[in-house]
């Protein structure tokens, strides 16, 4: 369990966060951020969670990087140490007994988390609702039958989970709330010998391990050919800490004609996403940091075999990215599966590199879709904001009650 935050002998609510991936890391270290402001400080914090939480001062019951697999084959070789995961968080907040249980995300785990706790009496909010208007709608009801509240990122989601009974809020997507102008673009430049007229490609190939290695192979392939015909092409590539290595060893194999700068801290993502030109990008939250900073981009998403044959039977969807799906279009290219090959790469990010208009047009609809994002306008909150709104009132009546 962290340490109590602020000070008085009323140390305010208990609140357990549990987060499974970057992408539920990073909400949940906004959220906490948004708690601490409207708390003052005074509540307390357990759970799991990753670096970005860790950096608001929380500590983790175990690494969260052992709870971020993705897709059938990449869970059936850990599903002994989940399980053991499993029995830990849940006796761990059995005992401690908080105010409200927050699960962010990675619905196979906290899906069954939360089913070990309900029998408790907890109050248990679910962040991101799971995407039952893409596949499997019945598990709309499935959660409802779990959880007390659900906090929802985009608009069209509440009425999925409200007409089965379960209180969703569109709270808006956080990543979307922070300033744009937090990254230094012409420092990076300078400090890693970039010149003001190259142009700078982000290359992000994901942050969980099976992503990193299937994409890795036609993602360099495409930037080694492109780079070759374009000298002023430089390859930045952002990775996660925990994944950077893997990732470094990945891109020395890429062959490129100047060597790419990897970095593996906040700032220097910043930093270089505001470098940046064009990027391509595996599909996910990223995409999002992304268009926060107007950078256009192509997406590229693939799967194993056996989970990508399932999911073309189930998926009812005609994109991937958040952006699209929320725009109702494609205003950013994406690849699938068999799509995500090398050539295919090279002729939807060409244009982007090559041609300014097209990035000026993509960035236009990209400043759209994130205003869309960002939640209902009229009550002047940002979307973590809200959701802790929605935790502290939960959490109060539990404590009245």
């Amino acid at each position: 369990m962290s340490p109590t935050v602020g000070a008085g002998s009323d140390q305010g609510p208990l609140i357990a966060i549990i987060a499974g991936e970057a992408s539920g890391d990073l909400i949940g270290a906004r959220l906490i951020r948004a708690l601490v402001e409207q708390t003052g400080g005074r509540m307390r914090l357990m759970g799991v969670g990753g670096e970005a939480m860790g950096a608001e001062g929380f500590d983790s019951l175990f690494p969260m990087e052992e709870l971020s697999l993705f897709g059938l084959l990449e869970v059936l070789p850990h599903l002994r140490n989940l399980r053991r995961r499993l029995d830990q968080t849940a006796g761990a907040i059995a005992q401690a007994r908080p105010d409200i249980v927050v699960t962010i995300d990675s619905p196979g785990f906290n899906r069954r988390l939360a089913t070990r706790l309900k029998p408790l009496g907890l109050v248990l909010v679910h962040y991101v609702a799971p995407t039952v208007w893409a596949w499997r709608p019945k598990r709309a009801e499935k959660f409802a039958a779990i959880f007390d509240h659900l906090l929802a990122l985009l608009p069209f989601e509440p009425p999925w989970f409200t007409r089965v009974g379960l209180p969703c809020t569109f709270v808006g997507h956080p990543a979307v709330e922070d300033a744009v102008t937090t990254g230094d673009g012409p420092g990076f430049r300078a400090r890693h010998g970039i010149a003001v007229e190259d142009t700078v490609v982000l290359a992000l190939p994901g942050s969980r391990k099976g992503e990193i290695s299937r994409l890795q192979g036609p993602m360099g392939q495409a930037l080694s050919m492109m780079a070759a015909t374009r000298p002023g092409l430089r390859v930045v590539v952002p990775a996660i800490r925990a994944e950077a290595d893997r990732v470094r060893a990945a891109v020395a194999q890429w062959g490129l004609p100047q060597p790419a700068v990897v970095v593996d801290d906040a700032a220097g993502r910043r930093d270089a996403f505001a470098a940046a030109d064009v990027a391509i990008a595996a599909s996910g939250t990223v995409t999002l940091e992304l268009a926060r900073q107007g950078v256009p981009m192509v997406v590229v998403y693939r799967v194993n075999a056996l989970t990508g044959a399932i999911a073309r039977r189930l998926v009812r969807v005609p994109h991937v990215s958040l952006l699209n799906l929320v725009m109702a279009r494609e205003i950013v290219p994406e690849l699938l599966q068999a799509e995500v090959t090398a050539d295919r790469i090279i002729a939807l990010a060409a244009p982007l590199i090559d041609q300014p208009a097209a990035r000026q047009t993509q960035a236009a609809l990209l400043r759209e879709a994130l205003a869309r994002l960002g939640g209902p306008a009229d009550d002047g909150l940002k979307p973590s904001a809200r959701a802790a709104a929605v935790v502290l009132d939960l959490a109060g009546r539990r404590r009245l009650s």
